[in-house]
């Protein structure tokens, strides 16, 4: 009986790594029907996978063999043997919500599933897998891929959809007159910002055919009369004229190097009253089960950057003319460092 008990138990773990040595089955069955539009054409209810097939121009029963599988985990449901419906999961992978993950299934499963397949490089070399993969670096990639950036800007803005009002009533904007989003993308966090606190005014600043695609989220968010949009590149300026300056989910994109030059740019322009707040997640200690050290991996593979411990940050800022002041979290398993001119 003892023995029984040991090979039960044996069995159950088996079980348990292989589902996690088979996680990239369902990343791309994921993708599949994230691709193919099938949570949009269910958005009105279930249909069958005959009707889907013909839509999406696919074989019908290896269509249903995809769909089949992802309801299994909560993806999709089938109602009959022929029929699907979505779930609060697939209806995140739909194009008319705000929140849509569609973008990021899309990311993760192309050109970011080349790059993982590769990690063994980045292992051995401490080097981006997705240069080795690709002869170039993931920015460059992007901007000569204006398809691939364009899914990526939107998966970005999906992403800082789920933090920008956790990060915006975390933290007392109400001190500042004029807050600059660094590297802010669409300008989703910053909208959040200024649509918490109407005396304020922001500047949005990235690559100019970045913020060039801000005008909808400042306009459905209702603060495109207080929000300058800038084009630029923060390695070579920031604009002035802010009391708070924001990095949010910028620094893990690069290694110690790029992070001070950036880091002494915000220094240039911060004044001695002014306030750098970054938002990443930040890495705890041991064992303690985290996602960051899985993004932490995916920033080496992807573009030699990584995430940090609250230690890391404290030295990198020191280096820059920075202190950290305190950490404050935001509960989304990301954190504001406050930083002050040292």
């Amino acid at each position: 009986m003892i023995k029984g008990v040991a090979t039960s138990r044996s069995n159950s773990r088996r079980l348990t790594l292989r589902r996690m040595m088979t996680g990239h089955w369902v990343t791309q069955a994921i993708y599949v029907a994230a691709k193919l539009g099938i949570p949009d054409l269910l958005a009105t209810g279930p249909l069958s996978c005959e009707h889907l097939a013909a839509r999406t121009r696919t074989h019908e029963r290896s269509l249903h063999r995809v769909l089949r599988a992802l309801a299994s985990i909560g993806i999709f449901s089938e109602v009959t043997p022929t029929h699907f419906a979505n779930t609060p999961l697939s209806n995140l992978l739909r194009t008319d919500r705000l929140d849509s993950m569609r973008a990021l299934a899309m990311l993760y499963a192309e050109e970011s599933y080349r790059a993982w397949g590769d990690m063994l490089y980045s292992v051995r070399t401490g080097q981006s897998a997705f240069g080795h993969q690709f002869g170039m670096d993931v920015f460059e990639f992007f901007a000569k891929n204006p398809e691939a950036a364009a899914n990526f800007n939107t998966a970005m803005t999906g992403l800082m959809i789920q933090i920008a009002d956790a990060v915006a009533g975390s933290y007392d904007f109400s001190v500042f007159q004029t807050v600059v989003d660094v590297g802010g993308n669409q300008g989703m966090l910053l909208a959040a910002i200024l649509k918490s606190y109407p005396s304020l005014r922001g500047m949005l600043f990235d690559l100019p055919h970045v913020v060039d695609g801000a005008g909808p989220v400042l306009t459905i968010a209702g603060v495109e009369d207080r929000c300058t949009r800038i084009g630029g590149d923060f390695f070579d300026r920031i604009p002035p004229g802010g009391d708070a300056y924001v990095l949010a989910s910028i620094l893990h994109d690069w290694d110690d190097e790029r992070c001070a030059a950036i880091l002494r740019r915000c220094r240039q322009v911060t004044p001695g009253h002014g306030k750098l707040l970054i938002v990443e997640m930040v890495l705890p200690p041991g064992n303690e089960p985290f996602f960051g050290k899985w993004v932490d991996l995916h920033m080496l593979v992807m573009a030699n950057g990584c995430e940090r411990t609250a230690k890391d940050y404290a030295t990198l800022l020191r280096s820059a003319g920075f202190a950290l002041a305190r950490l404050v979290p935001t509960g989304t398993g990301r954190s504001i460092l406050e930083a002050v001119p040292a």
